[in-house]
């Protein structure tokens, strides 16, 4: 057996250190969307695959006989894509998909279904932080009347799209005190995330509860319609049972 397990996630790396541990036979795909990105214990490969085509041909030039998805819940054509070829090509899959965010009593969320909508809930006046990343920022156009705070990971390649903004540069973790300190010093109005679940990114939703600041919550794409786990447990007790 021979598994391919797509990464990006931290539940990714935990299942590549016990993979690892078990000297179970994988290989790691990561999409190459981070500079310098914590690579995995196991033999990783980076980059796109060129399309449904290329993807079906890395399956069986690499002789892959399983995959198991655990990329970001927002990267759902890559999750459909993988979904449907497995299907078609009779190859076990599974999706690890780790549960949503929910508000509890002390948050102040709204749910949108897209970036579009934004602008009809954050005033002009508000400073918004951007937690979703730089890859999505030009769907926040209609954001550019306010004051635009978009965190990513590595330094940029050009100056901020808008004439309303700046980036900030961080790599996770972030701890709650930090994620706090940060928002009160830039003044943020609102906060704006997707709904990607998991403990790791979660501080930053734990600060906004504790300072009462108000947070746009992106609602999740549909996933596909296949076998599916929620922890890493789950997914290293199917790929133990191939």
């Amino acid at each position: 057996m021979t598994l391919l397990l797509l990464s990006g996630t931290a539940e990714a790396r935990d299942l590549a250190t016990q993979l690892a541990d078990e000297d179970i036979a994988a290989v790691a795909s990561l999409a190459g969307a981070t500079r310098a990105p914590t690579m995995p214990l196991i033999p990783t490969r980076i980059g796109g695959f060129g399309g449904e085509a290329g993807f079906r041909a890395y399956l069986k030039d690499a002789q892959i006989t399983a995959v198991l998805d655990a990329t970001h819940p927002f990267a759902h054509r890559i999750s459909h894509r993988t979904a449907a070829i497995c299907a078609e090509d009779g190859i076990p899959h599974c999706q690890l998909l780790r549960p949503q965010w929910r508000p509890e009593a002390k948050d102040h969320w709204t749910m949108i279904a897209q970036e579009a909508e934004a602008a009809q809930h954050i005033a002009p006046s508000d400073v918004v932080f951007l937690a979703t990343g730089r890859q999505t920022l030009e769907k926040f156009a209609d954001l550019q009347a306010r004051y635009i705070y978009c965190r990513q990971i590595d330094a940029p390649d050009g100056p901020f799209p808008f004439s309303n903004g700046e980036y900030v540069i961080g790599r996770p973790p972030f701890s709650v005190e930090d994620e706090i300190t940060l928002f009160q010093k830039l003044s943020v109005n609102w906060l704006v995330v997707k709904n990607a679940g998991g403990a790791t990114s979660f501080s930053k939703l734990e600060a906004a509860r504790r300072i009462g600041l108000r947070v746009l919550m992106i609602a999740r794409p549909p996933q596909p319609d296949a076998p599916r786990v929620e922890t890493v447990d789950a997914a290293m007790a199917w790929v133990r049972g191939l």
